[in-house]
């Protein structure tokens, strides 16, 4: 009996040896949480994580319902379609059995105006010689006039079809491109919203739906832990802070770890955590305490968890 409590006492000897009391600070372990939500609402269609696992970045995380975004994405898709067809037309001008038409018509137009034209100068000699009378040389006329004038009128038709759309119609063209373009890059960036990646490897810390509940927008559905916001923090007194650097070494004792966890502090507050209500006196300077954040690799921060108190030992100084 005497000798298991000659053991029992040795083990805590050789426990504290490691630590110098004198210089140990009371802490606990923190984590700054990365919350996940969609900008849109939605049911919850998938929860592809459970509390607790390990999740590397880019990992699926969750999928809400998506069948309104899916179809207004295939609107905006057929729209733009359209958009560009029209485009491609208005610049091309009319189809080529449409100009076929135009060049017939001319011709049409050309042959009744040389046929016109003879006429004219038939009734012109008629009315010289008294044969024919001035009524039909003046009708003879005015058809040779209308039928040139319609030669003009369909060559310049042809001449218009085959230069394609003015240049204002084309610009109105190309702008409704580029604004069904626009509308179907936020039809994809909605739909892509639906479904969230994790933005960095860590833990999953919690998952604050269950499948098929309806989730509204911004709301977080998971809440991550990457390794590196994982910190200790810890309280030291007004005396001893004026000695700490940023990137001191510093360990942390964690109950029923064998060995502290080493790591290296990253912040020291400027401001007391406790103030004195009217001035600093020399008693009351030995009541503040200042907080000192430190951070660890990855391989140690996954021997922390949030909520944990240690004991924090400071280099000597």
């Amino acid at each position: 009996m005497k000798s298991t409590i000659l053991t029992v006492l040795l083990a805590f000897l050789l426990a504290g040896c490691g630590r110098d009391h004198t210089n140990l600070v009371q802490g606990y372990v923190e984590g700054e949480f990365v919350y996940v939500a969609s900008p849109l609402p939605g049911q919850l269609d998938r929860l592809a994580v459970q509390r607790g696992a390990a999740v590397k970045k880019g990992d699926l995380l969750f999928t809400l319902e998506s069948g309104a975004e899916k179809a207004q994405r295939d609107e905006a898709e057929r729209k733009l379609i359209q958009a560009r067809a029209t485009l491609e037309d208005v610049k091309r001008g009319l189809r080529p059995t449409e100009i076929q038409s135009l060049e017939a018509q001319l011709e049409q137009a050309r042959a009744a105006a040389v046929l016109s034209g003879r006429e004219y100068t038939r009734q012109e000699k008629l009315l010289r010689t008294g044969v024919s009378a001035m009524q039909e040389m003046d009708r003879a006329r005015s058809t040779r006039d209308q039928d040139d004038r319609r030669v003009a009128q369909i060559g310049a038709d042809l001449k218009t079809a085959r230069l394609g759309s003015r240049s204002d119609q084309v610009a109105a063209a190309a702008a409704a491109v580029r604004a069904q373009e626009a509308a179907l890059a936020r039809a994809d960036w909605d739909l892509s919203q639906k479904s969230q990646f994790a933005p960095e490897a860590g833990v999953v810390f919690d998952t604050l739906y269950q499948q098929g509940e309806w989730v509204a927008a911004g709301r977080p559905v998971a809440a991550l832990l990457p390794p590196e916001n994982i910190k200790v923090r810890a309280f030291v007194p007004e005396g001893r802070v004026g000695s700490l650097r940023y990137g001191e070494t510093v360990k942390v004792f964690i109950d029923g770890a064998p060995e502290p966890a080493v790591g290296k502090v990253s912040f020291i507050s400027p401001r007391a955590e406790y103030t004195p209500p009217v001035i600093y006196s020399q008693e009351s300077r030995g009541k503040l305490v200042f907080m000192v954040e430190s951070v660890f690799d990855d391989a140690t921060s996954a021997k922390l968890h949030p909520g944990q108190p240690v004991d924090v030992e400071f280099a000597a100084p």
